[in-house]
């Protein structure tokens, strides 16, 4: 009866080695493609998230006076605003929406009372702002916004 030994190469060590160090390195090329795919789809959300962003605030907030208000384009304090006109118990107020410097502004007051466009509250940074009223019910939008991304936007108003 004889024994046979079993004699160990050095293939059997450096095997699972070799191989252990190909799954590091492309687990590794792997996660840093990751990182870039997720690096470039965030600049790329974040370069079009500013301007989309105020004119969908704009939007909103026409819907949100579309029903029982009067929605204009006038001039305020020597800015084109959008004015929002809207009456809660006996007193209106106004809603401007302007664009002063580089931001582009809300002011919301009651109708009647004095305010200078520096009173309004920044809702965004922009380059570039400007609306139009194309129609009796359709106004455009067109923003542009620090980074030089343009946007604009047709809003259709129901109330008249």
């Amino acid at each position: 009866m004889g024994f046979h030994l079993k004699r160990r190469h050095m293939i059997d060590f450096i095997f699972p080695i070799a191989l252990f160090f190909v799954f590091a390195l492309s687990a590794l090329t792997l996660i840093l493609l990751a990182a870039r795919i997720y690096q470039s789809t965030t600049e790329n959300s974040s370069l079009q998230y500013t301007a989309r962003t105020g004119l969908a605030y704009i939007s909103e907030k026409i819907h949100q006076t579309d029903g029982g208000g009067s929605i204009y384009l006038d001039n305020f304090d020597g800015c084109d605003a959008l004015v929002m006109e809207q009456t809660y118990g006996e007193d209106t107020y106004l809603t401007y929406i302007y664009a002063s410097g580089q931001n582009l502004k809300e002011l919301f007051i009651r109708k009647g009372v004095e305010a200078t466009a520096e009173d309004g509250r920044t809702i965004l940074e922009i380059r570039d702002f400007s609306m139009e009223q194309i129609a009796d019910n359709l106004f455009r939008f067109n923003c542009t916004d620090r980074k030089n991304t343009a946007s604009s936007t047709i809003i259709g108003v129901r109330s008249r």
